[in-house]
């Protein structure tokens, strides 16, 4: 009789889930979940690494995953605790032969698996599978991480004549209901965690909850019922709204959505109702985020040093009164305070408003970008590490953009926002 134990990470969904269906092929399952008390504590930079407003994103992501797996007699054990703490007692008290979880390759979530593995029994095995791409690293025509292009364009022009999507995983079959044990978790509150109330600002574009079925409502919406996917090229730079963008980035982020799955639907949509350069471009996009994960592969720790992987040395401030003038929108530039003043109110910023205050903190104000980085990190709702680091990187002067650009924020606002109505929204006295 087989014994599995899958550990979810960034992969918290039934659909298109490999190694949930991987799992699901032995006799008996069990999930488990950690809140890392790690990934609440402050950082080197003085932020915590994740602040209410992902934290909440994230407790309903694991309620919802609960009851998703609830429906296949798989029981779903949460703890506020460190995995090396918990993992070799259940596997000791469950008789584990097989441990599951999705592959990483960033520092910290090596370290936390290496401190685990190290406690495992020898004959425990375990099976790691890449899960969070659009192109599978074994798929993608380069033989070795090292060989991808510094270059965005060579690299997904290369992927898009030679790599293909793999059709996505369907929702495992039911597991018996003898597979359901008898032991009991709970989820931690945000206070548990930490963590203080959130208030939903009744201004945001981001008001969606987390969790995998929460992440199809949005896409049947943005595809199927408002067809607003066949104008997203068109609205993707807006500011103000829900539906200027597809949202769909933070459930991506935490895996309550693949990439995969976003892919076949919008292919769907080209077949079925229209396709053009905007169902395209939500493509495009995918495959930009498939790039900073295999440039982090590539690089590893260097995404997060001063220099960056392209080693540029610049002269960098680390001046806290700017810092906090940056956070708190009382810069000299309304467009970067405007944006900065809804990341602080809502956990959310639209995708021109980072390009534009990420530019404005390393190249205007020239402080250490890292920084701004951190400062992401734990106030986006939708936080990617490979992303988020990736991009900040490439708006810094250290990463993958070959032009080296700055944005000019004035000329910037004039485009995105001309009659002042995204910058007074979140400009003007307000009572939220």
């Amino acid at each position: 009789m087989s014994n599995h134990l899958i550990w979810f990470g960034n992969n918290l969904r039934v659909n298109d889930n490999q190694l949930l269906d991987l799992a699901c092929q032995g006799d008996r399952v069990i999930a488990v979940y950690f809140f890392d008390p790690r990934h609440f504590e402050f950082d080197a930079f003085g932020f915590k690494k994740m602040e209410r407003f992902r934290a909440k994103f994230l407790l309903e992501t694991i309620e919802q995953l609960k009851q998703s797996l609830d429906t296949l007699n798989i029981t779903l054990l949460t703890f506020y605790d460190r995995p090396e703490h918990k993992i070799p007692a259940l596997v000791n008290k469950h008789q584990i032969d097989s441990l599951f979880l999705q592959k990483e390759w960033t520092s910290e979530e090596m370290g936390i698996f290496k401190r685990v593995k190290a406690k495992l029994p020898s004959h425990l095995k375990v099976v790691e599978h890449y899960d969070q791409f659009l192109f599978h690293p074994d798929d993608i025509p380069y033989k070795t991480f090292e060989a991808i292009p510094n270059v965005f364009t060579q690299f997904r022009k290369l992927c898009e004549q030679k790599a293909k999507v793999r059709p996505s995983t369907q929702i495992p079959k039911k597991m018996p209901n003898e597979n359901r044990i008898d032991h009991k978790t709970v989820i931690p509150t945000l206070q548990q965690l930490g963590l203080e109330m959130v208030v939903h600002d009744q201004r945001s574009a981001f008001t969606f909850k987390g969790g995998e079925s929460s992440a199809l409502q949005r896409v049947q919406y943005y595809f199927w019922n408002s067809k607003k996917l066949a104008f997203y090229k068109r609205t993707r730079n807006g500011l103000v709204g829900t539906d200027y963008s597809s949202k769909l980035s933070a459930w991506l982020a935490n895996g309550s959505l693949s990439a995969r799955t976003i892919y076949w639907e919008v292919k769907r949509f080209e077949e079925e109702v229209e396709q053009n350069q905007d169902t395209y471009w939500l493509i495009f996009e995918l495959i930009w985020r498939d790039y900073f994960k295999y440039v982090s592969l590539k690089y590893g720790n260097q995404i997060f040093q001063l220099e960056g992987i392209m080693n540029r040395t610049y002269e960098w401030y680390r001046e806290q009164h700017v810092l906090l003038n940056w956070i708190n929108g009382q810069t000299e530039d309304d467009f970067v305070n405007a944006n900065m003043l809804e990341l602080k109110h809502t956990g959310w910023m639209s995708n021109r408003g980072r390009q534009n205050v990420a530019s404005y903190w390393a190249k205007h104000l020239r402080q250490d970008w890292r920084i701004g980085a951190a400062y992401f990190e734990s106030m986006l709702i939708d936080y990617d590490v490979h992303s988020n680091w990736g991009n900040w990187m490439y708006n810094s002067g250290v990463g993958n953009d070959p032009r080296n650009r700055t944005f000019n924020t004035k000329r910037q606002a004039e485009m995105y926002d001309p009659h002042r109505k995204y910058q007074q929204l979140w400009l003007q006295p307000t009572l939220f």
